[in-house]
């Protein structure tokens, strides 16, 4: 059996398939896990969403940002935007299983043998892997209880910036939320910038990538994340402890998939040339 990590999907189904049959995946034996963002921006999501979920225990997906939009969006508490490509699930016959499906998937997975963790966006500095497990499990239960609607009411907005145990109600969910599927910046305070978004190099001064802050709680456990395409430009950077697999399919990237079963980690790419190109570096595509 062979366990692969993948990084944002966004969609891209094709290129997907194109991976798995490279890397000889074989959904008898093997399994996969998904970085979150399966849907949105690309021109399958429909697709994809119906591929994953069909495969039962054999994929593990966190949340990422574009499929809490998703929901939000189905649910009318969203707005879609001009690039969104959610159409062909919210007018699907089978929208309501994929939507019920897809809002019962964790924010954070981990696995004990392994020694892995996964997020979609990032990890609080100031928080453990065990308060980071427990606080996911608190909007979990919200995104899996009758009040999953009103929570996407109050998902959107960058405030709070400062993590305090002290926080409550929509607020304290809505930080937790931005941490786990939007975070790439913050201040050795763990002060978190929602609107930077460039890549390393590019921030204001005294922001620092969430995963280089220096007394980082979770700085001895291995994480895999997405959300962060542009890290993929970066050739010399030390990422310790921490897998950074969005590396642009949607953008002209590739797609990336990291065996994670046995060690050393090794990883088989895929060349997506037809997807769209970020017209800077500095682009966001999360």
């Amino acid at each position: 059996m062979a366990i692969y990590a993948i990084g944002d999907i966004q969609g891209c189904y094709d290129q997907l398939i194109q991976l798995l049959e490279k890397i000889g995946f074989n959904d008898d034996r093997d399994r996969l896990w998904f970085t979150g963002d399966l849907v949105n921006r690309g021109p399958h999501s429909l697709k994809t969403l119906r591929m994953v979920r069909a495969m039962g225990a054999n994929a593990i997906t966190v949340l990422g940002n574009h499929d809490l939009h998703l929901l939000a969006v189905a649910h009318k508490t969203g707005k879609q935007s001009k690039k969104d490509t959610l159409d062909d699930i919210l007018n699907a016959p089978d929208r309501n299983k994929l939507l019920d499906w897809l809002r019962c998937r964790p924010l954070l997975h981990i696995d004990k043998d392994l020694g892995l963790t996964m997020v979609h966006a990032g990890l609080h500095p100031h928080w453990s892997i065990k308060q980071a497990q427990s606080l996911a499990k608190e909007v979990e239960s919200v995104l899996r209880s009758d009040d999953h609607v009103t929570f996407y009411k109050h998902m959107y907005g960058d405030k709070p910036r400062q993590w305090s145990d002290e926080l409550e109600g929509w607020t304290r969910l809505r930080f937790i939320t931005n941490v786990f599927t939007r975070l790439r910046y913050c201040d050795t305070a763990g002060k978190i910038s929602m609107s930077t978004k460039g890549t390393p190099g590019t921030q204001p001064r005294g922001l620092l990538p969430w995963f280089d802050v220096k007394n980082r709680r979770s700085k001895k456990n291995e994480v895999i994340f997405g959300h962060w395409s542009t890290l993929a430009l970066l050739k010399n950077h030390a990422f310790t402890n921490v897998y950074p697999l969005d590396t642009g399919c949607l953008w002209g990237g590739k797609l990336t998939a990291m065996r994670i079963d046995r060690k050393p980690y090794t990883s088989s790419s895929l060349d997506c040339p037809q997807a769209q190109k970020p017209k800077t570096v500095s682009r966001s595509a999360g």
